[in-house]
């Protein structure tokens, strides 16, 4: 196996000389087999067997130049703002933003998620950090960040489900059914929502919305649910009773309410409250008007019971 030859003459310019002379040491070496096809060719652009094209100075140049930008950008922590900077004028740039599935979450909180600014580029925004940045507002369940090419940005979001307000003093949220608070109460449509009220409502409060449900007749009149010593309820209808249920055989107790009222009418009537703790018994607490009533007919006595009275 013989080396290859370097320095050899004939039909060759100035260049191709100077070329071969440098490569002149290496003739005494012989070079491994993959690297024989490469060198040959130089050899051969040496002898001037291979014209440069046009401008391939200049445009060595300008990649050289592009090159060493994006490798000192890179060294100096600047590389994400080189490629938005180029990008963005070179018609990427974000100018439109599609935001589907957002009835609680403003437009606005999302965008300022987002954080873009006029310059921001479509091909070097990271979504994944964009996803996670507006699925961290309150009422976002699952955000969803897409791009869709050459400058539009789609963002769909699944939201969290309203179950109840929840009030603690005076301090009022919105809560999932878990009873995970979602956001505080800002009025709207979400006044429609049940009212749980106290300390630990909100682990026991969907067991009783339920078992207040299969009474549709009770449950049109509730207003509120209160949890007394985060062991039973009081419910709270919207003429005013108190409705108080027992700590257990609630679903009996709420069965009893029902059957008196469709019998004698006892929620229509003027009381205050609806004892139901005590098995086997009701009492009920009429208000200071009927009270009042009451005590003064106990007071009068019942006419024609004495002996008659003896005419002179």
């Amino acid at each position: 196996m013989s080396a290859l030859r370097w320095g050899q003459s004939g039909g060759r310019g100035a260049s191709g000389a100077a070329l071969a002379d440098v490569f002149a040491p290496l003739s005494r070496f012989v070079p491994r087999r993959w690297l024989r096809r490469p060198l040959r060719m130089v050899s051969r652009l040496g002898k001037g067997a291979y014209t440069a094209p046009p401008y391939a100075a200049t445009i060595l140049s300008a990649v050289l130049l592009s090159t060493s930008a994006t490798y000192g950008a890179y060294v100096g922590g600047h590389l994400d703002s080189f490629v938005q900077s180029v990008t963005a004028r070179t018609g990427f740039a974000v100018d439109q933003i599609k935001v589907v599935g957002n009835q609680h979450t403003s437009e606005i909180d999302i965008l300022d998620k987002l954080e873009l600014n006029g310059w921001t580029s479509l091909i070097g925004l990271d979504v994944e950090a964009a996803r996670e940045r507006v699925a961290s507002l309150p009422w976002v369940e699952v955000a969803t960040v897409r791009k869709v090419y050459p400058h539009t940005l789609e963002i769909r979001i699944d939201e969290r489900q309203a179950f109840a307000l929840w009030q603690q003093g005076t301090t009022l949220d919105v809560i999932e059914r878990s009873g995970r608070i979602i956001a505080p109460f800002t009025g709207g449509k979400l006044a429609k929502l049940p009212l749980i009220v106290g300390n630990g409502a909100p682990d026991h409060a969907p067991d009783l919305m339920a078992q207040v449900q299969q009474f549709p007749t009770l449950a049109a009149q509730v207003k509120g649910y209160i949890r007394v010593g985060d062991r039973r309820w009081n419910i709270k209808l919207g003429n005013g009773i108190t409705v108080k249920l027992p700590e257990h055989d609630v679903g009996q107790a709420l069965a009893d309410i029902v059957r008196m009222d469709r019998e004698n009418g006892l929620l229509g009537r003027d009381v205050v409250a609806v004892d139901l703790r005590i098995p086997d018994r009701v009492a009920v607490e009429l208000s200071p008007d009927a009270s009042a009533a009451r005590m003064a007919a106990l007071k009068e006595k019942p006419k024609g019971l004495g002996k008659p009275e003896k005419k002179i």
